[in-house]
């Protein structure tokens, strides 16, 4: 029988020994279809109530003054919480996290869906903030973990990029169609079936990752000062957009921000188990993504903030036509990532795809300061989104695999809670930066442009509408120099060579005898 055994043929013993590597390719696979629904249902949350507020401001009977909170509850939750729902997932487990954010935002999102009064949407907006926090770093961890192999990890990765990046735009479509042809509320149960797919998709295939769990006790001081310093710092800029950069309660929250978060760094550096390790940002390459990245977000807020307006306002598009508008954008993005980062990703340098990239979507916010009252959608707008949208792209899919690539599994909650943090702050500064930008420009243009008085109400409007494009393109030109600044900085900052490799240098041997600078190349796993 050993004979008959040894006669095997070499290609059937190859076939059978391939054969659960193969089942294990198809789970990751399968596993990275409910991770992105996932990250897609979070994403999308973001942008979705904004086109459905008015509506909801209305039947509500929400006071101008108390309809920031719709957006600000779920802000203050999700920015705050992230670090504390990233450690949590170290702790529980990323899978278990994971479902339980999953249902956790599902219920939040019923409740405000058949909310009969502010207080029960308010306080469901900042369920889902909650939930979110626990989902996102969870979902990008898990991604992290279940992603190894350098040529798998670049194509999910491209994926994942494309949704964090281009999920934004789909929400305005998805809740310009939802509220103009069903109900505001839809803009809250369409996260329900999400979120039992998703969840039913995490029992069945993914896998936690062994040796991943860290199981140290938590870090109790450290949640409370990384919370409140979040917090602060995410109130302080929504305050400063709707009251003014001097209002002394902004100031306050500013001040209230660097005392806490210093306090924050000064208990990590001294505790035995810090909820946010230092090494995970002290890291040249992690610190560099999430600057660079959280930069990034400031400026795409340019075109989300004021494109939306533009259309809306000057142009006069409704809801869903706007959703439309922004469709190419997201079609290049998806591009940008899955085409060109993806298949980039383990030939190149992150830098040499982030830096390029950033500057790409840069020169297409330029062409966006071209804007005017009367501008042609195919002539001005249609080019600036869709270089934005390569750009943007290209540079995403590596900034989504550097942050969390080399980290030990034990700290990856924690680092992805890093990454949704910086686009998390970055959006917040954005809308509050951009907006006063815009509002201060704009009123300038006003008071120094004045209708003819034989021009009438027709005249009126039109200074009006140009006064506001004025605006949106001074805030246009900000985010175009600082899309710039984050290149510079993805380019300098990030030295890490392509994956695959690692540079070994006298900093990282044993001996770290002086002299040693010579680079080494080095094969190494993607964990």
């Amino acid at each position: 029988m050993s004979r008959r055994l040894s006669k095997r043929p070499e290609s059937e013993l190859a076939s059978s020994a391939s054969a659960p590597e193969h089942a294990a390719a198809a789970g990751r696979w399968k596993a990275l279809v409910f991770i992105a629904l996932a990250q897609l249902m979070v994403v999308l949350d973001a942008t979705i109530v904004n086109i459905a507020l008015p509506h909801a401001q209305t039947d509500l009977h929400i006071s101008d003054g108390n309809k920031q909170w719709v957006i600000t509850a779920y802000a203050l939750a999700f920015g705050g919480l992230l670090l504390f729902g990233g450690r949590v997932g170290d702790l529980w487990g990323r899978k278990r996290t994971f479902v339980v954010g999953l249902f956790g935002f599902a219920a939040a999102s019923a409740v405000g869906g058949a909310a009969v009064n502010e207080a029960m949407l308010l306080s469901s907006r900042a369920a889902q903030g909650v939930f979110g926090a626990l989902l996102a770093p969870a979902a990008l961890s898990l991604l992290a973990t279940t992603f190894t192999d350098p040529k798998e990890r670049a194509k999910a990765f491209g994926i994942f990029g494309a949704i964090a990046g281009g999920g934004g735009a789909v929400g305005l479509l998805l809740g310009g169609f939802l509220t103009q042809y069903l109900d505001w509320r839809w803009t809250f149960f369409v996260n329900i079936p999400f979120a039992i797919i998703a969840a039913l998709g995490a029992f069945l295939v993914i896998k936690e990752p062994a040796g991943g769990r860290n199981r140290n006790p938590l870090d109790i001081p450290g949640v409370f000062l990384a919370t409140l310093g979040l917090v602060s710092l995410v109130y302080g800029f929504t305050r400063a957009e709707s009251d003014g950069w001097t209002d002394s309660v902004t100031l306050a929250m500013f001040v209230a921000t660097v005392v806490l978060l210093a306090a924050f760094a000064f208990v990590e550096s001294r505790v035995k188990a810090p909820l946010l390790p230092l090494r995970v940002v002290t890291d040249r390459n992690r610190a560099g993504v999430y600057s660079s990245l959280g930069l990034a977000i400031i400026g795409m807020f340019g075109l989300f903030l004021f494109l939306t307006y533009y259309l809306q306002v000057v142009q006069g598009y409704s809801a869903l036509k706007t959703g439309f508008a922004f469709l190419p954008m997201v079609a290049s993005m998806i591009t940008g990532s899955t085409q060109i980062g993806a298949r980039l990703m383990n030939k190149v340098p992150a830098r040499a795809l982030m830096g390029p990239g950033f500057v790409v979507a840069a020169v297409g916010m330029l062409l966006l300061t071209r804007l005017e009252v009367g501008s042609s959608y195919t002539g001005v707008i249609l080019p600036g989104m869709i270089l934005l949208g390569l750009g943007m792209g290209t540079a995403f899919m590596p900034a989504m695999s550097l942050a969390t690539h080399g980290i030990e599994p034990r700290d990856a909650g924690v680092a992805s809670a890093m990454v949704n943090t910086s686009q998390q702050v970055g959006g917040a500064i954005g809308t509050a930066l951009l907006n006063t930008i815009a509002a201060s420009a704009t009123g300038t243009y006003l008071a120094s442009h004045h209708a003819p008085a034989a021009a009438g109400a027709a005249g009126a409007r039109l200074v009006q509408a140009q006064g506001l494009v004025h605006g949106y393109t001074s805030a246009i030109w900000v985010a175009v120099a600082i899309l710039a600044v984050a290149a510079a900085i993805a380019l300098t900052a990030i030295n890490a060579g392509r994956p695959g490799v690692t540079k070994v240098t006298s900093e990282s041997t044993e001996d770290g005898a002086a002299g040693l600078d010579d680079e080494v190349q080095l094969p190494v796993s993607m964990h």
